[in-house]
């Protein structure tokens, strides 16, 4: 049988999910508790490796078992075994060629900023932060450029694997709600760090650094060493994966609902 997952996760304390030489991976702690769930070692598939410090509303993950258990067991079971930074949202069989990575078609990323004056006491690590007043119009206007299919090797990390910087950017909006901006994402699939170097270049614009229109210039360039620095994990979350109705699986447009602000 063939399971898919989905995974919310605090990543302040872990070096991303991807498991590593040293541990203190997310999926080391999900695979370590499957394990002890199932009672036997299980190798688990993700559909986006969030970097060190990068939290998610919505990962998905699959696997292959002989075991057969109802599928509420396979959630509270593993959350069992899960640290509390980690936990099972939903679990449901899917056909043996569901693939948690290669069968989506969209992945929302959402970034949450907050704009004052002064650092957060109460949301350290789940947000970002940047102490000038930024301005709305002019992030919404930048944002707007990157709608539809481009070249995003500007924003593109030095290490990324990805076969072809181009992507499909589904929407690319930026609302205010209180000191918090919200950043939405959602594309074919992401580069590594391109969020972060997104949301690091609007900042330059929304503090009048650049016109909007900066943003389309480093599109139609691909010059990463033109584009502003990698802004930091804290406030990255991955809200949500979108497969294809016919998976059946819970998630379609729930990202809609999920919370705007960092408290949960």
């Amino acid at each position: 049988m063939r399971i898919a997952l989905a995974v919310e996760y605090d990543g302040s304390a872990y070096r991303g999910w991807q498991k590593q030489p040293g541990g203190g991976t997310v999926q080391d702690a999900f695979q370590e508790a499957l394990q002890q769930f199932a009672g036997t070692a299980v190798r688990v598939i993700c559909a986006g490796r969030t970097d060190a410090g990068v939290h998610a509303l919505g990962q998905v993950v699959h696997f292959d078992t002989p075991l057969e258990r109802p599928m509420f067991s396979w959630v509270r079971g593993i959350n069992t075994f899960l640290p509390p930074a980690v936990a099972v949202r939903w679990a449901q069989p899917v056909a043996d060629d569901f693939h948690a990575r290669a069968s989506a078609y969209a992945r929302h990323y959402r970034y949450l900023l907050l704009n004052r004056a002064h650092r957060t006491g109460l949301w350290p690590g789940r947000v970002g932060w940047y102490h000038h007043p930024l301005d709305l119009g002019a992030l919404q206007a930048g944002a707007a450029l990157l709608l539809g299919e481009h070249d995003f090797s500007a924003f593109r990390a030095a290490q990324c694997q990805a076969h072809s910087p181009v992507k499909l950017m589904h929407k690319a909006e930026v609302t205010r709600v209180g000191e918090l901006l919200v950043f939405d994402f959602e594309a074919s699939a992401f580069l590594h760090h391109m969020v972060r170097n997104l949301v690091g270049s609007l900042v330059h614009v929304g503090q009048g650094k650049h016109p909007p229109g900066w943003i389309g210039e480093l599109l139609a360039a691909g010059d990463r060493r033109l584009a502003a620095p990698t802004f930091a994990a804290a406030g990255l979350y991955l809200a949500a994966v979108k497969y294809p109705p016919h998976w059946g699986l819970p998630f379609g447009e729930e990202a809609q609902l999920l919370p705007v602000g960092p408290g949960r």
